[in-house]
């Protein structure tokens, strides 16, 4: 496909509606039209001219604004339909996620499943809808920036006869004297506009770079789309909840085993109704309001390398009192204080016991988070951990099972071994509940009491795509002040055959630069254009 040249010499790129230089319509069906589209000053983009190869039609189908818009409302869609469910990492992890859903949610939970729903933003997927709006919005702006660009660039201030004939705002005045042509560019000068004068003609234009404001807007977007993309890339961003109990020490999830937490003191204060008059109203609806929550916790790190089944060599590196909104900073993570669970079950003591006499043959202390699978009481006495059920319930067909691995209701199958019963009696044993599943026992297990801790609950953060979002939204509101605060207006002033033409163009506010207009043709003998479209519906309204 070959270049067009026009009668005025300058060489245009095929496909393009008006000549760059002197904006003489090059399209015969445009023609026909009786006011030029000057939205990207009649220049040939790449989508509209060529249409043969498979690169021309991948390039095409992303420069559509349509496509551009349904990528975004599938995207929209699909974040809103994973919502419906919980995401799989806020779900127990006491079954595979496939049966989790399936159990919970039936055969729309195993379909949810089954296309990803679960792990949303990590899904192939979805990144792919991410990606594909990137490119998009690349080739988009590509296909209308590079040749608005270049048709900007290249006009002359002569133009042609046709292309102010068709401009929206246009005039035709006599011959006009030195004088008042004078006036007229102090006036363009004192209201900022770029003058360019070419044998006699002029060309007034202020306010380019505002077209640039939507392109400014779709680099912003992209830059945005780039950090969100970067946050699955791992190590890039974390995002992890810790739940640590006063004594316990945990490794810091995402930190490859290399620092630990020691959670030393949890800290509840609560605001007194007698000395904290002002809040009354909260303390008489709530009753409680928590003042402070604070975890007083060490930090370590591990020194040598992490051997399995060794117990790590810990180096102290600090001590740290986290309350909400001052997290424990260090190598780039942040600890966080987001809740707390006080006297959480840590250990029940149960005491074998005769159900006869009461006599007790031993006791036996079960931590909840780590139960050993067999109790030796001596003399022959023992108990074995059949099944622990630490969050129990019963299943919808009588079996028992377990909603979370927390005991927030913990449960055990016993077998008691005695010497006279050798071969062991079972038991059910829940709070407030003791079954014999196999007839009257003669043993039993007697509750003896419990111990329970406070449990702070931190999220661990580590972020280093902030700074790519934070740019991403500065560019975007740079884009969008640049394209709404400003206009590109253009007023030309030609000599054609001994009269004065006058044309103005504008991207948009056309109220606006008429109004300028007036201001500078102001106290010469030029007379104001007029608006022709406005003309066109006035007349056809007349008829």
């Amino acid at each position: 496909m070959k270049d067009a040249k026009c009668e005025c010499g300058h060489v245009n790129p095929h496909g393009t509606v008006l000549c760059e230089a002197c904006g003489k319509v090059l399209d015969e069906q445009e023609k026909e039209k009786q006011l030029v589209d000057m939205r990207y000053e009649g220049s040939a983009r790449r989508s509209q001219t060529y249409n043969k190869t498979i690169i021309d039609k991948i390039w095409n189908f992303f420069s559509s604004v349509k496509v551009g818009v349904w990528l975004i409302v599938i995207t929209l869609i699909a974040s809103a339909v994973g919502t419906i469910f919980p995401q799989e990492e806020y779900i127990p992890q006491i079954m595979p996620a496939d049966e989790y859903y399936q159990k919970e949610y039936g055969w729309l939970g195993k379909l949810y499943y089954q296309l990803g729903f679960n792990d949303l933003y990590g899904s192939w997927w979805y990144l792919l809808l991410i990606a594909m709006i990137g490119i998009s919005l690349v080739i988009c702006s590509l296909d209308r920036v590079v040749p608005l660009y270049k048709a900007l660039k290249a006009q002359n201030v002569t133009r042609h006869e046709g292309f102010l004939k068709r401009q929206r705002v246009f005039g035709v005045n006599p011959s006009i004297n030195t004088d008042d042509f004078t006036k007229v560019k102090e006036h363009l000068k004192a209201k900022r506009y770029h003058v360019r004068e070419e044998n006699g003609d002029l060309l007034a234009e202020k306010g380019r770079f505002s077209r640039w404001g939507p392109y400014v807007n779709h680099v912003g977007l992209i830059i945005f789309l780039i950090g969100a993309m970067l946050r699955f890339v791992p190590g890039m961003y974390i995002d992890k909840s810790l739940w640590i109990r006063e004594g316990e020490t945990a490794v810091i999830p995402e930190t490859n085993g290399k620092y630990y937490l020691k959670n030393e003191r949890f800290i509840l204060q609560l605001y007194d109704k007698d000395k904290d008059k002002k809040f009354d109203q909260a303390l008489n609806r709530v009753n409680q309001v928590a003042k402070n929550y604070q975890s007083n916790v060490v930090l370590y790190e591990r020194v040598g390398e992490n051997i399995p089944g060794e117990k790590p060599k810990l180096k102290k590196v600090k001590d740290y009192g986290i309350r909400v909104n001052d997290p424990l900073s260090f190598n780039g993570y942040s600890v966080y204080q987001v809740d707390y669970k006080l006297d959480e079950l840590q250990s029940m003591s149960f005491a074998l016991t005769n159900k006869t006499t009461g006599k007790s043959y031993g006791d036996l202390k079960i931590n909840l988070y780590n139960p050993k699978p067999v109790y030796d009481l001596g003399n022959g006495y023992s108990v074995k951990v059949l099944s622990y059920f630490p969050d129990f319930e019963f299943e919808k067909g009588g079996e028992p099972t377990t909603k979370s691995r927390v005991p927030n209701n913990p449960a055990f199958v016993f077998r008691m071994i005695t010497p006279d019963k050798p071969k062991g009696e079972t038991s059910f044993v829940a709070i407030r509940q003791n079954i014999e599943p196999f007839g009257n026992n003669k043993y039993k297990m007697t509750f003896r009491g419990i111990e329970t801790k406070n449990v702070s609950g931190l999220t661990v953060r580590k972020d280093l795509t902030i700074w790519a979002i934070i740019l991403g939204g500065i560019v975007f509101m740079i884009g969008v002040v640049q394209g709404a605060y400003w206009n590109h207006r253009r007023i030309w002033i030609q000599h054609k055959n001994g009269e004065v033409w006058v044309a103005a163009h504008t991207n948009k506010n056309w109220y606006g630069l008429k109004r300028e207009m007036e201001t500078v043709l102001a106290d010469t003998h030029f007379t104001m254009p007029e608006d022709q479209l406005q003309k066109d519906r006035t007349e056809k309204e007349e008829a």
